[in-house]
């Protein structure tokens, strides 16, 4: 295959040497092997990408939609400034940009955790505001921030998470059997989360938050303190929540993964929005076959550059 031969692999994924490694051990015990859901991948100048079908990329109904929402902390500058953005159902949709550009306020308001200075945000038609109970039903959040319940064992998390959104008994059981044996934590439920590590923190908060399978996943930096096998397992169910018509709002400062698993992106700094679309629409606007990152960068520089000439405008 070519360098930039952008075909789907045929049936099949190529994985890394990490998730070999987990789908040997697992073979060995008698488990699941990891799969991937079609069509998914694509090979970019040898890097794997995670890929729906480009021809229904960002087409379908609106679930998360934002119209000129603006936040401001200290009433001076911006965090979030003037945006307007839609999420479709059946894509995975990054929001990246550098640190401070905006991107936790930006989920916090969507969740209803942070109240807009302006503007109106609306989740699968119910509006955050008015109708916040609504919307946040059909919605599940992992902060970057992984502390919890300290004092909660692992399973008793889960069952109060599952006793807030009303999931029954059977279901719960069987959600939390599957995903925490997908995250490899089932063994340690019965323990205290505060003596869990960062990472196994991480993952005790991804299971409650798709306990009630929501449509609309909204995940700020989720594969922070994941180990390889986990990460996977996350793009995984990332990709199959995605391929059931649902969607995934993801935040994550590491590009490769935003490369690979994104139907479209984002781009946000200093509060405004810089792009939304997909690779190949980026790649379009600079004619250029670079990498994200390097294609990251020169938005941000640009973004840099007009607002200075903005504010000596001003």
């Amino acid at each position: 295959m070519a360098a930039h031969d952008h075909r789907p692999l045929a049936g099949h994924a190529i994985m890394s040497k990490e998730e070999s490694l987990v789908n040997q051990k697992r073979a060995w015990k008698g488990g699941l092997t990891l799969k991937r859901s079609r069509p998914f991948l694509y090979t970019v100048g040898g890097l794997q990408k995670f890929e729906t079908d480009p021809a229904s990329r960002g087409k379908g109904d609106i679930m998360i939609e934002l119209k000129e929402v603006s936040k401001s902390y200290d009433e001076v500058r911006k965090a979030v400034d003037q945006l307007t953005l839609d999420i479709r159902d059946g894509e995975i949709f990054g929001f990246l940009g550098p640190n401070g550009a905006g991107k936790t306020t930006t989920l916090k308001l969507i969740t209803g955790l942070l109240s807009l200075d302006q503007g109106s945000i609306s989740v699968n038609g119910f509006d955050i505001e008015k109708e916040g109970l609504e919307a946040k039903k059909r919605l599940a959040f992992v902060p970057d921030n992984p502390d919890t319940f300290q004092r909660l064992k692992g399973i008793e998390y889960l069952r109060f998470i599952a006793d807030v959104y009303g999931v029954d008994q059977t279901l719960r059981q069987q959600r939390v059997e599957t995903l925490t044996r997908r995250f490899g934590i089932h063994d340690v439920l019965n323990q205290m989360i505060k003596t869990y590590s960062h990472g196994m923190k991480q993952k005790i908060i991804l299971c409650g938050a798709l306990l009630h399978d929501p449509e609309n996943w909204i995940l700020d930096e989720p594969m922070t303190g994941l180990d390889p096998a986990s990460s996977f397992e996350l793009k995984q169910l990332m990709r199959e929540h995605a391929d059931r018509g649902k969607t995934v709002l993801f935040s994550t400062h590491v590009l490769e993964v935003a490369e690979k698993v994104c139907d479209r992106l984002s781009v946000i700094d200093n509060g405004k929005l810089l792009f939304v679309g997909t690779m190949d629409q980026l790649k379009a606007r600079y004619a250029d076959d670079a990498s994200l990152e390097s294609l990251f960068l020169r938005l941000v520089r640009e973004g840099d550059q007009e607002a200075a000439l903005a504010a000596e405008a001003r």
